[in-house]
């Protein structure tokens, strides 16, 4: 790894508004890269809007995704790239060859696409078919990996993906604001959002208190600090179909401690420096190169499908159920 500048990005996307999106991809990238970022993230299905995505039926779905990496929309991530002289990554719907849907993750260069990653674990759609699995690659002298969201929230996605290479992990998400049996967590009403000029304060407490920021503090900076990675999260800021979400783009170190981070009550893009040295002086290091992999036997044994859907049922509730 080498010093690299990084950016990632915050804004309110606009259902199945895919110009309306990548205008704003294309603001907020020209607008870091001014300010020396050399790569610009944006949150997960960032160019066709994503929690709507719960109530399309499977046809409109397909209507409104495309091939990876020939279809549109990374052809306009490319043209972004080269316009603003960086890489850009952004989220949107796939159709896949064999005709599939994923929530897929696309980085794409000046001269081309460099990589793309569909989500292990999504939940947003019945007809959401999940990756099969990872991905870590090279650009500029660092090495990436990517996990969408909820893979973020299992640990073992990311110690995978750092025992793969990944010195740097590419987190995009549309998360906060949901239902949740843990204390001070909840939804946040719209009027708090629509209100924000008016009344900043109230707005910045439900984003940085325990409905957004307070609870990524529990568990964000541990997946950097165990694992000795920088962690890129990128974040919806504002209304994300009936939800509100809080943004709270920032870089994460691999002591797991902010680099960099919005405060910002809208669009926004924040830049930071990742130096190699941190890399290897981390802890995480040091308990990967400790594992005893013979002991772990347990963590590969069969999840039955019974607990399986359990697990994702929770989430189906929050999603599909409408709680709140």
């Amino acid at each position: 790894m080498r010093d690299f500048s990084i950016g990632t990005a915050q804004f309110e996307a606009r259902d199945a508004d895919k110009d309306f999106n990548l205008g704003r991809i294309r603001s907020l990238t020209c607008s870091a890269a001014d300010r020396g970022a050399e790569m610009v993230c944006f949150h997960e299905c960032s160019i066709c809007g994503y929690t709507f995505l719960e109530n399309l039926r499977r046809s409109e779905m397909e209507a409104l995704a495309e091939p990876v990496p020939d279809g549109p929309s990374t052809e306009a991530l490319v043209e972004i790239a080269r316009e603003c002289e960086v890489a850009v990554a952004a989220g949107l719907l796939e159709k896949t060859a064999e005709g599939g849907l994923q929530n897929t993750y696309v980085v794409a260069a000046p001269d081309g696409p460099v990589a793309w990653q569909s989500k292990l674990h999504p939940f947003v759609s019945e007809h959401l078919s999940p990756a099969g699995g990872y991905r870590v690659f090279d650009y500029a002298g660092c090495t990436f990996g990517i996990l969408i969201c909820y893979d973020c929230n299992l640990v073992e996605n990311v110690r995978i993906s750092t025992l793969m290479g990944a010195d740097i992990l590419l987190a995009p998400h549309v998360t906060g604001g949901l239902p949740s049996p843990m204390p001070g967590r909840g939804r946040i009403a719209r009027e708090v959002w629509e209100n924000r000029d008016r009344d900043p304060v109230r707005c910045r407490m439900e984003f940085r208190g325990p409905k957004g920021r307070g609870w990524l503090m529990h568990w964000l900076p541990a997946r950097a600090y165990d694992n000795g990675i920088y962690l890129v999260f990128s974040n919806a800021v504002g209304v994300d179909a009936d939800t509100i979400k809080p943004g709270n783009a920032m870089i994460i170190d691999p002591f797991g401690e902010v680099l960099v981070e919005s405060h910002a009550l809208g669009d926004d893009v924040v830049v930071g420096l990742l130096t190699p040295e941190k890399i290897e002086q981390a802890g995480g290091r040091r308990y990967i190169r400790a594992r005893r992999p013979e002991l772990y036997g347990k963590l590969i044994e069969p999840v039955s499908e019974e607990e399986r859907s359990r697990a994702s049922g929770s989430f189906a509730d929050v999603w599909w159920k409408k709680q709140g």
